[in-house]
C-alpha cells in the first residue's frame, strides 16, 4: 500500500481516474491525488498545477518524501492557462466552484476534444457547471457522490463528443446521481432539495409573487425546474 490515503472526497476522483493516463490536476495544493494514483501504479506521470507558489512548494514536498518528484511536472498556472495540449489525457478539478471550474474549461480550446477526459468536482454551483458541459458538446458518463460526515461532494466525470445538449433543468441539479443507488447519492440530493426548500421560504418572506401561492413541495419542484432563478 501506498503511504498517501485520501479522504471520501478525493478518493472518488481517484476512481475515475483512467489507468496509464497522464493527469493533469489543477489547483494540486499538496498533490495528494497525484502522489497516491502514482504510489498505486494507476497512472506513471502526472502534472500538478496551482496558481500559487506555496500550494506548489507543498506539493513538491509530497511528491520528494514518496519519491515520485521526477514522474510530475510542477506547473506555476492559472487553471489550465500553462497547460498545453496534448500534455495530459485526463483533467481533475477539485475543490473549486463551479463557476470558477466553468470558467476554466470555456477558456481553454484544446479540452474541446473526444480523448479528454474531465474529471470536476464543484463544491458549489453544480447546477451552473452541469448546464455548461451540457450546452457544450460535453457527455457526462458518470457521477459520484461523497461524504465526510459533514458537508456531501459530487464528482463529475465527463467526455467531449461534440453534441451540444439542452440539459433538463432538474438535471442541473443533481445529474447521474438521480440514477445512482447509493445511500450517499441520496444524501446529496436531499441536501439539494433541503438548500432549494430554504430558498423558497426566504423567498416567499419577501414577497416575491411566482413564489407566493407555493406550497414548500411545489415550491422546490419549481426551483428545479428554474434553476437560475436563484442558483445555489
Amino acid at each position: 500500500m501506498g503511504k498517501i490515503k485520501l479522504d471520501s472526497r478525493l478518493s472518488a476522483v481517484a476512481s475515475l481516474v483512467r489507468e496509464g493516463c497522464i493527469v493533469a490536476d489543477i489547483g494540486t495544493d499538496h498533490a495528494y491525488l497525484l502522489a497516491h494514483l502514482l504510489e498505486e501504479g494507476r497512472i506513471t506521470k502526472g502534472i500538478a498545477a496551482d496558481l500559487r507558489k506555496g500550494p506548489l512548494d507543498n506539493a513538491k514536498k509530497t511528491l520528494i518524501d514518496c519519491e515520485q518528484l521526477e514522474n510530475v511536472k510542477l506547473v506555476l498556472s492559472d487553471g489550465l492557462d500553462e497547460i498545453k495540449k496534448g500534455e495530459c489525457d485526463d483533467i481533475t478539478i477539485a475543490g473549486m466552484g463551479g463557476i470558477l471550474i466553468k470558467e476554466i474549461l470555456e477558456r481553454t480550446p484544446w479540452i474541446f476534444d473526444k480523448n479528454i477526459h474531465i474529471i470536476a468536482q464543484p463544491m458549489t454551483h453544480g447546477e451552473i457547471l452541469r448546464k455548461f458541459l451540457a450546452e457544450n458538446g460535453f457527455v457526462i458518463d458518470k457521477e459520484l457522490a461523497a461524504t465526510d460526515g459533514k458537508r456531501h461532494y459530487c464528482i463529475i466525470s465527463a467526455y467531449f463528443d461534440g453534441e451540444k445538449r439542452i440539459a433538463e433543468s432538474w438535471y442541473t441539479y443533481v445529474g447521474e446521481l438521480i440514477y445512482n443507488k447509493d445511500e450517499v447519492s441520496q444524501m446529496y440530493i436531499n441536501k439539494i432539495v433541503a438548500a432549494l426548500e430554504k430558498k423558497l421560504v426566504a423567498i416567499k418572506k419577501a414577497g416575491d409573487k411566482p413564489f407566493s401561492g407555493l406550497s414548500p413541495a411545489h415550491g422546490t419542484v419549481y426551483l428545479m425546474k428554474n434553476p437560475f432563478t436563484v442558483p445555489l
